[in-house]
């Protein structure tokens, strides 16, 4: 790039142009929503049948298509963002140095060598005449620096520094702009999808790697918008959303989609949007790692003779594939699994009334995080946040959010006509054994944080001016969270619903910090994990004696249950379901009680 080009560059063009991709980006979102939404949902609600699935199927692929454009645009609006500010940047540079060059009286060429004029000390009689000089970008270490100096001072005409001063900074300004034309290039080039009509797996990775290239181009242009606060509570977050303009809100989504998505406080459908992104990419990441991997070998098992009885052992075929692909394999299937169930939900909206699903929470990573929602919670009359217990990970995530549902559908019917949303929070590591884990109340004390953030969270994004009222219910291990994100901090409900506790951590209902005859307990019989906790898991001692809340000197309200078992207090139809719909819509008067 020559100083002409630069100076005759445009940045508004390439930010119209950015404008006109996120806008193309925003009516694919809104295609996106009318399918999933309006059109999809109101087929489920009201036909079945084979064409019925058809139709289904093949709007499903267009949403597809559509939440892709969606994505690639606001990358490629980001990206021409970036571009023009890193031009802007240089083109300023390039015109305060012609102006200052000007103001001291020398001339600009067109190839960016400065004029200088006669001046100084005549030597001989004769005035020192003025000259030419190209700039070369400055000095670039301390050595050449001095010489550049000494060079400067010894010359009889003063102009000479200037001129080449400025000449330095013209060209500065000019390699400035080729490198932004350079970098930028190839990573708007890659930003095109491929000519089909079909999103695969390999155009989602792709989009991972159109996000990466564009996020390294654009570290100038990323670190020039206003970044969210650090360690911001959730108030902080709200204010610094709010506080962006359109522009800066496609850039974070767009490149840092996974943090968008996990920052408590913003919309429910801002993280909705972001976390969709990122569990889009990740599904088809995973699916595409584990078709490289070899399937494990059909001879898994065979007979070796030990004395005298035959013994079944795993193949050295087995064996050695296990230790080379197992764990992996075996993380990808489940993980996968979980991110099915997630979408499986989706799906399931406007079938016998279901509401849209916001995706709050999500990552792979690890044992899996999910947050998942029934309903927007920022314009919910009342909000339900459930918190499931020992063994739950993203792999069985399927049966917490179906009790997020079950309770959603009851508690509709029983709210008079206000709305609703029900959340299932895995937003910490549960104890993944009954036996090696679940006895210790770590878990619960690590993940207590998350959850506190998470409510105070759903308070600052709510925008309902009546506010909202919001339970708490947690199953098993669940309510031992429950009761030391109570302990440890503030905990933002006015109801608490614990089922099957092992122990809340605190002695009695009045230290869960929800008001005073607002704690709610359901014990089914032959649910054995309350009796676990007498015998000292996560109750809190009391002599030689550990109280949980199923115990009357705790003091909550003991709920009616008509279930029997660890996991039968969502079953439709029964009374503790009913119980608990009662309590989310804050129909004391028609709680059953003990």
């Amino acid at each position: 790039m020559d100083l002409a080009t630069l100076r005759k560059f445009k940045p508004a063009a390439y930010e119209d142009a950015a404008d006109g991709y996120r806008a193309t980006a925003d009516m694919a979102a809104k295609a996106k929503d009318a399918i999933d939404i309006r059109i999809s949902s109101g087929i489920r609600a009201q036909l079945e049948g084979e064409a019925a699935t058809a139709a289904l199927g093949e709007l499903k692929e267009l949403a597809e298509n559509f939440h892709y454009v969606q994505t690639e645009c606001g990358l490629v609006s980001t990206a021409l963002g970036g571009f023009a500010h890193d031009m802007a940047a240089a083109k300023r540079k390039l015109e305060a140095a012609i102006a200052d060059a000007q103001a001291a009286g020398c001339t600009v060429n067109p190839d960016g060598s400065v004029a200088f004029p006669a001046g100084g000390t005549p030597v001989d009689g004769k005035v020192p005449e003025g000259g030419t000089v190209t700039g070369s970008g400055g000095p670039a270490s301390p050595t050449a620096d001095a010489l550049y100096r000494q060079a400067v001072n010894a010359h009889p005409n003063p102009h000479y520094g200037k001129a080449l001063e400025f000449a330095n900074r013209i060209a500065d300004a000019v390699r400035e702009a080729t490198d932004a034309d350079t970098k930028w290039a190839p990573k708007l080039r890659a930003l095109k999808a491929d000519d089909d009509l079909t999103v695969s797996d390999h155009d989602w990775t792709d989009t991972q790697s159109d996000t990466s290239g564009v996020r390294d181009a654009g570290k100038g242009y990323l670190d020039s918008l206003p970044q969210p606060p650090k360690d911001g509570s959730p108030k902080d977050n709200a204010a610094w959303w709010n506080g962006l303009t359109p522009e800066e809100r496609t850039a974070h989504l767009s490149l840092n989609a996974a943090q968008v998505g996990a920052l408590d406080g913003l919309p429910s459908t801002v993280r909705d949007e972001a976390n969709r992104v990122v569990l889009d990419q990740k599904h088809a990441q995973y699916r595409l790692e584990l078709a490289s991997i070899p399937k494990p070998p059909a001879n898994e098992w065979t007979w070796i003779t030990a004395g005298r009885f035959p013994v079944k052992v795993r193949t050295d075929e087995w064996m050695e594939w296990h230790r080379k692909y197992g764990e992996r394999y075996e993380h990808l299937n489940q993980s996968l699994k979980g991110m099915d169930a997630i979408r499986k939900r989706f799906d399931q909206t406007g079938r016998r009334g279901l509401p849209e699903a916001y995706l709050l929470g999500f990552s792979a990573e690890g044992n899996g995080r999910a947050i998942i929602a029934n309903g927007n919670p920022d314009t919910a009359d009342h909000q339900a946040v459930y918190v499931p217990g020992t063994t739950s990970n993203l792999s069985n995530i399927d049966g917490n959010i179906d009790r997020m549902v079950s309770t959603w559908r009851v508690a509709n019917n029983e709210a008079d006509g206000k709305s609703v949303s029900t959340i299932t929070w895995l937003g910490y590591d549960a104890p993944q054994s009954i036996y090696k884990d679940a006895p210790f109340r770590h878990y619960a004390d690590d993940g207590a944080p998350a959850f506190n953030r998470f409510l105070d969270g759903l308070e600052a994004s709510h925008s309902g001016g009546s506010g909202t009222h919001r339970t708490v219910i947690g199953h098993s291990y669940g309510t031992t969270l429950v009761g030391s994100a109570a302990d440890h901090g503030t905990l933002n409900a006015d109801d608490v619903i614990t089922v099957g506790s092992p122990g809340v951590t605190v002695a009695n209902a009045e230290d869960l910090d929800v008001p005073k005859g607002h704690v709610w307990n359901q014990e089914a019989d032959g649910d054995i994990v309350p009796d676990i906790g007498r015998w000292g898991h996560g109750g809190h001692e009391w002599g030689n004696y550990w109280v949980v809340p199923s115990d009357e000197w705790f003091g909550a309200n003991q709920m009616t249950t008509d279930t029997e078992g660890h996991s039968g207090y969502w079953d439709e139809g029964s009374e503790s379901l009913m119980n608990q719909a009662y309590v989310v819509v804050g129909r004391y008067n028609k709680v059953q009680l003990e």
